[in-house]
């Protein structure tokens, strides 16, 4: 589980957002990266139990977790580091373009969410081609009930097009959907929950509710 003085670090961190105060507090850091290491490590095992890609990719904690250094070099927030802790549970690793789950915690909350985030266009396509020729197996993966339940509002919806995509028309039953530019849903927690014993519990059994979604879009980007 998540330790409270996990949660306090970044806390803290979020007032002290520099690099003489996160030297000083170098060791409270490990001490928490360690922690939510192994709480990434119990989800990787969990998770192999109903997605056989995880399984087969055969990834570690180190595979998963983000840095905790900001890039800044784009960017008018100079601010050294993230305040939070992330990892994405994804067939290939972190780094692979496929879809898979994410957690992210800070001090505030948390949420958990799952799916692709700006697919590169080829991508993109696919998934698109597979929503047109299979629309009724995808409406019925996101209106299965533990999807809704633990996703109550569907997809995330703020990056999409405003024109149907060149191939497609207003008419198309899926259009809404096809239009989406990503295709993520996630689920908003409590920071209270984080410090729950059965917090990873909870995680799952969002995860669960999202593989066959997760499949789906993988199956689309393979074909």
């Amino acid at each position: 589980m998540i330790q409270a003085q996990t949660v306090q670090f970044l806390s803290a961190l979020k007032e002290n957002n520099n690099k003489p105060w996160f030297d000083t507090n170098r060791k409270t850091y490990e001490t928490a990266k360690k922690n939510f290491a192994e709480v990434v490590q119990e989800l990787i095992k969990s998770i192999e139990k109903f997605d056989k890609d995880i399984e087969e990719t055969q990834l570690e904690a180190k595979n998963c977790t983000f840095r905790i250094n900001r890039d800044v070099r784009f960017s008018k927030n100079k601010d050294p580091y993230k305040t939070n802790f992330g990892a994405s549970f994804n067939k290939g690793g972190k780094k692979a373009n496929s879809a898979g789950y994410y957690l992210h915690i800070d001090s505030n909350q948390c949420f958990m969410a799952g799916g692709i985030w700006m697919p590169e266009p080829e991508y993109l396509r696919k998934i698109r081609v597979e929503i047109d020729y299979n629309f009724d197996e995808f409406k019925n993966i996101l209106k299965a009930d533990d999807f809704k339940n633990t996703f109550t509002n569907g997809l995330d919806r703020e990056s999409s097009t405003v024109r149907p995509p060149k191939g497609y028309d207003e008419t198309n039953p899926a259009i809404e959907l096809i239009k989406l530019k990503s295709f993520t849903a996630s689920s908003v927690m409590d920071s209270k929950e984080i410090l729950k014993p059965n917090f990873t519990d909870t995680v799952l059994a969002g995860f669960k509710a999202m593989q066959p979604y997760i499949a789906f879009l993988n199956r689309a980007i393979e074909g």
